[in-house]
């Protein structure tokens, strides 16, 4: 078939590397690259801003659950956090204040979205069509993240809904909610976030709740201005904080590893819903009734008392049916609503930029994840897709910052091309056997953690049951596989290999 990577080019100037996202990973890429002497690379940002998810979820109540000490870069720690656990406007704030500290920003050209990326084997160079025109690159760091297609389920009788509807990542800011009647879909991460906040305004809430969460208090409070100050003239405070916050995490870990030992933290949760929750047949319907652990565990404070609300109605059952403005619960409940908001996460199972794809065989990479999720080597190769790399791929997933992970695998990244640089190769790709021994090895080893084992269906699962997502060792094991890029595992080809190819 022709692909775009047929084009004539060869007059087009030829970046060492292009860097597809300007979130916490594609800032990371580029800080680190300049840091490491590169220069000679090229940044496309879709949107007009540096952000990623954080630029992209603005809903009521947005924040982080891994503490702010750990939730920022290890070369730019900031004292301004307003709370433990930071707010999305302060994390929008502090990659925006980073771009700009590390003069990131001028580099990115924004509003420009990658089309297609198609492998050019003749010249061994990715070709990449974008809204604002082709570039060349040797390499490719595709840093799109693993959080960005929003998903809303096929029901019968959607079409019919009269009222306003929108998805949690796509909040109507300009849509009034004050005394309407409103169905949240879904009890996950964004939703326990942002019922609080909409709870007070509305006249009706309707919960609908397939699996109930585990929803642990967070351990969050405010910081003033002293603190902050204290905190800026002490670095060494900021280090300690993000040091315990990282061992508790580590501890975390472990139990999601070994199930057995969040037996007695999971006993203790139930204990305190006791108090959290009066009503006893609410109280049932929020107890969960797989392993702490086996989703992702959420953390607020203020969720079990909005659900308890006069104006608020938990449903324990999925949405399956909408007839006009009746949504229509799997038992068979029905209510009339004004508004329905999509609290039903991201399909993380087929990433978006599977779809940008085109391969060494010319096929679209998201056709080879059609009926399965991805696999990919560290979370960073794939196979088939030659001088590229994921940030945030497959199977990487350990309870700890999106951001610490993401510096572990440039530091992989990075070592990568420094050793194309050095040693003059123009083409690698991972062997086959080598990513293959290494999933299975993962796959055999994620069965006996609590994701696999935890009798849940959560999205680390694909459609197929097989994790996707998680890392099933130690971060600190992740690490340390990702300090270097082993040669011994790649098919490496020379620029004198290229040419007597292409004649």
């Amino acid at each position: 078939m022709a692909t775009t990577s047929q084009k004539k080019t060869s007059a087009q100037k030829v970046y060492d590397t292009f860097i597809v996202g300007a979130g916490i990973s594609g800032l990371a890429a580029a800080i680190k690259l300049k840091k490491e002497g590169y220069h000679d690379f090229k940044i496309i940002e879709k949107a007009s801003r540096v952000g990623g998810t954080w630029r992209e979820n603005t809903y009521p109540g947005c924040g982080c659950d891994v503490p702010s000490s750990l939730y920022s870069y290890s070369f730019a720690l900031s004292s301004k956090w307003s709370h433990l656990f930071a707010r999305q406007p302060e994390i929008l704030s502090y990659l925006e204040s980073v771009s700009e500290e590390f003069n990131i920003a001028s580099l990115i050209e924004f509003d420009n979205a990658l089309e297609n990326a198609s492998w050019d084997e003749s010249r061994h160079l990715w070709v990449l069509d974008t809204q604002k025109g082709q570039y060349l690159a040797k390499t490719v760091i595709f840093a799109t993240g693993p959080i960005t297609e929003s998903q809303i389920p096929k029901l019968p009788g959607l079409d019919t809904f009269k009222g306003e509807m929108f998805h949690s990542a796509k909040w109507n800011h300009d849509f009034d909610l004050t005394g309407k009647r409103v169905a949240v879909i879904g009890t996950g991460a964004s939703a326990i976030q942002f019922i609080p906040q909409i709870q007070p305004k509305v006249k009706e809430l309707f919960v609908f709740q397939r699996t109930a969460p585990w929803v642990l208090p967070k351990p969050d409070m405010p910081l003033n201005e002293t603190s902050k100050q204290v905190i800026d003239k002490l670095p060494i405070i900021q280090r300690g904080w993000r040091k315990a916050v990282a061992g508790s995490l580590t501890a975390i870990n472990v139990g999601l590893r070994n199930p057995g030992l969040l037996k007695p933290v999971g006993a203790a949760a139930k204990q305190l819903l006791k108090v959290q929750v009066k009503d006893k047949a609410l109280r049932k319907a929020v107890t969960p009734d797989f392993t702490l652990g086996c989703k992702r565990i959420l953390f607020a404070n203020n969720y079990y008392p909005a659900l308890q609300a006069d104006n608020t109605k938990l449903i324990p059952h999925g949405l399956v049916q909408v007839e006009g403005n009746t949504v229509i619960a799997a038992n068979g409940e029905r209510h009339e609503v004004d508004v329905i908001i999509w609290g039903t996460g991201f399909d993380v199972s087929h990433p978006p930029i599977g779809k940008k794809i085109i391969n060494a065989a010319g096929q679209r990479v998201s056709d080879l994840w059609k009926d399965s999720s991805p696999e990919a080597y560290l979370g960073a190769t794939l196979e088939n897709v030659p001088n590229a790399f994921l940030v945030l791929g497959p199977n990487v997933l350990v309870y700890d910052s999106f951001i610490t992970l993401a510096e572990s695998q440039l530091n992989y990244i990075i070592d990568g091309l420094k050793k194309m640089k050095s040693k003059g190769f123009s083409r690698f790709e991972i062997k086959s056997d080598v990513i293959k021994a290494h999933n299975e090895k993962v796959q055999k080893h994620l069965q006996t953690t609590v994701f696999n084992s935890g009798g849940c269906k959560s999205y680390y699962l694909d459609q197929n049951g097989r994790n996707f997502a998680a890392w099933p060792w130690s971060l600190a094991t992740l690490k340390k596989r990702l300090l270097s890029f082993d040669l011994a595992d790649y098919d490496v080809a020379y620029e004198a290999q290229r040419s007597r190819s292409a004649a």
